[in-house]
């Protein structure tokens, strides 16, 4: 096959040299003949630490309907206590205005929200690889659909060239037929 700079010149006018990375990688690839496609996120996926993979669970969790029940009865459970331990003992382990809950609320939000926004910085990274990769893959499949439109148009051309000196060869008969026939009268 052709080399990645031969394919730089012609399909996309351009020197090899001055093309990004990714442009290139393109070239080589078609000129390889290899595949482009692959699967970006699982090896984002192999390749996350410990951390990244528990950021990303706790974000699932607390982006779930199940987290939110779970908060829902949490709550109710903690109202519902205190109000009956008020009610019989007249005493309250965190009495109304539920100060106590107020700081364990704000200790939760105060973590999980740095670690919802390292998840979400991770699959912004995620979503910005894979438009990298669809990108590369579309100009790969568009070069080779250039390509193919110019092996298809030398074909036709061929043909042409086949078609037309068979019409020739035809008129040539044809003419020596009428020749002979009008040759004898």
């Amino acid at each position: 096959m052709k080399k990645p700079h031969e394919i730089a010149e012609k399909l996309l006018g351009v020197p090899y040299e001055s093309m990004d990375a990714r442009t290139q990688k393109v070239a080589r690839h078609i000129a390889g003949r290899t595949h482009i496609a692959r699967n970006i996120t699982r090896e984002m996926d192999t390749e996350s630490s410990l951390g990244q993979r528990a950021a990303d669970a706790v974000a699932t969790f607390g982006g779930s309907w199940t987290f939110i029940a779970l908060f829902a009865l949490v709550l109710t459970v903690w109202v519902g206590l205190n109000s009956l331990i008020l009610v019989r003992y007249d005493k309250a382990f965190d009495p109304y205005p539920y100060i106590l809950l107020n700081l364990f609320l704000s200790m939760l939000a105060a973590i999980q929200a740095p670690i919802i926004l390292m998840s979400q910085n991770r699959q912004a990274e995620k979503d910005r690889l894979n438009a990298e990769h669809d990108y590369e893959v579309n100009l790969k499949a568009e070069l080779e659909i250039m390509l193919l439109h110019e092996k298809v148009d030398l074909l036709r051309e061929g043909q042409w060239s086949e078609l037309l000196a068979l019409q020739k060869e035809q008129l040539r008969l044809l003419a020596g037929l009428v020749e002979k026939k009008i040759g004898p009268e």
